[in-house]
């Protein structure tokens, strides 16, 4: 019974531990990360020129719709460049109708990928070395725009001085559990990646976001440049950290009114995305995910679990603990519905409940990894060696 007791109290004490710094992180985010649309930066005397990189690989299903919210765009010297990687549905058709309609537009096609390469790191280093913007904004094939968003954060990134400014863009509702399952995602990532450290020069905190990743190209061109993420798979991440590392002055702002995507629809589409993890977060290792699985699975349900010692006299005051562990769950919760917007709240709120899900992600990731040597990412195989030596980014 002793040994029982110091293990449950070690699980409740770990969990309270794990929900107070999730509750921490999110406080920070919420208070420090700035908002865009609340943003009042005058406008810049003269608009710099500007390059939109949109890389897209079989996004025939996507694209258009996306591209037509950034054609719809008033800023005043624009120019897009779509690089079709590849593609074998109709995302290279779709590229060169929408570049006859409209003159800002330019349609790259990557038939070959060189070696050495990842498909979307060659595609965005190709837009880039053709593009004639003083800033460029990496973008994704499936990102949204609302009108005048281009124009805020180009005038925030100009009143800021700033050489690289990420954005955390709005991730519409797909189905409760999916939604669930990206609000832990969203809430862990916070953390680990202390987002609101990354304007601080002192601080190492580097952050990049694949919808919204603005650079002063001649910051950019002062770096080692994006062949020095050739081979990583967090490249959006990557790229923070290239900026950071150099010098630059970064930032990070929320753009829930201004930015948005589905970032997956269903867990099918989730489970082939997280595949990239046994490079980025696993760090090509299946015993980190046999570990971390459980792990994740305990803690993201510690809110619950450790409220059963209440049941039983001997431990309950083990289980008044745990009461403090639901009040933090429910802290991250309410700031997660101040920060995000309160219809995120029912997320939130379920986000530990598809722990037996996410778990089930992790140990898929390993297993596949495992199995096939390496990543499958966009159609082409890479093998852990290959990318091992081209590892730049450490997320855990």
């Amino acid at each position: 019974m002793i040994l029982l007791a110091v293990a449950l109290a070690v699980y409740v004490l770990a969990g309270l531990a794990y929900w107070l710094a999730m509750a921490y992180g999110l406080v920070r985010t919420w208070r420090e990360v700035p908002r865009l649309e609340e943003v009042r930066p005058a406008e810049p005397p003269a608009w710099p020129k500007l390059s939109v990189i949109v890389p897209a690989c079989n996004e025939a299903d996507k694209i258009e719709p996306a591209m037509r919210t950034l054609l719809a765009e008033d800023y005043p010297d624009l120019e897009i460049l779509a690089v079709d990687d590849r593609s074998t549905d109709a995302t290279g058709e779709i590229i060169d109708r929408l570049a006859a309609e409209d003159p800002r537009v330019r349609a790259i096609h990557v038939k070959e990928l060189p070696a050495g390469w990842l498909g979307k790191v060659h595609a965005l280093d190709r837009g880039f070395q053709e593009s004639r913007g003083r800033f460029v904004l990496f973008t994704d094939a499936d990102v949204h725009f609302r009108r005048g968003a281009l124009r805020q954060a180009m005038a925030y990134a100009e009143a800021e001085g700033l050489d690289h400014l990420a954005a955390l863009p709005d991730l519409w509702p797909t189905t409760r559990g999916l939604d669930a399952g990206i609000a832990g995602f969203v809430r862990q990532l916070m953390l680990f990646a202390r987002v609101w450290k990354v304007r601080d020069p002192k601080s190492r905190a580097a952050m990049g976001v694949g919808a919204f990743n603005l650079v002063r190209r001649a910051a950019l061109e002062k770096t080692a440049g994006l062949e020095w993420l050739r081979l990583e798979t967090a490249d959006d991440v990557g790229l923070g950290l290239l900026m950071k590392r150099s010098g630059a002055r970064c930032a990070i702002v929320s753009a829930f009114d201004h930015v948005a995507l589905h970032w997956y629809r269903t867990w099918g589409e989730a489970a082939r995305g997280a595949e990239k993890g046994y490079a980025s977060t696993l760090n090509f290792s299946l015993a980190r995910a046999v570990v971390s699985a459980p792990l994740t699975f305990g803690l993201e349900l510690a809110p619950f679990l450790s409220l059963i010692p209440l049941a039983f006299e001997p431990v309950r005051p083990i289980g008044c603990v745990g009461l403090a562990t639901f009040g933090a769950y429910l802290a991250v919760a309410a700031v997660t519905a101040l920060w995000a917007g309160r219809r995120k709240l029912p997320a939130a709120l379920a986000s530990p409940l598809v722990a037996p899900l996410t778990a089930m992600l992790v140990l898929r990731v390993g297993i596949l990894g495992r199995r096939r040597g390496g990543v499958l990412w966009r159609g082409t195989l890479y093998p852990t060696e290959l990318l091992r030596g081209g590892k730049r980014v450490r997320i855990l």
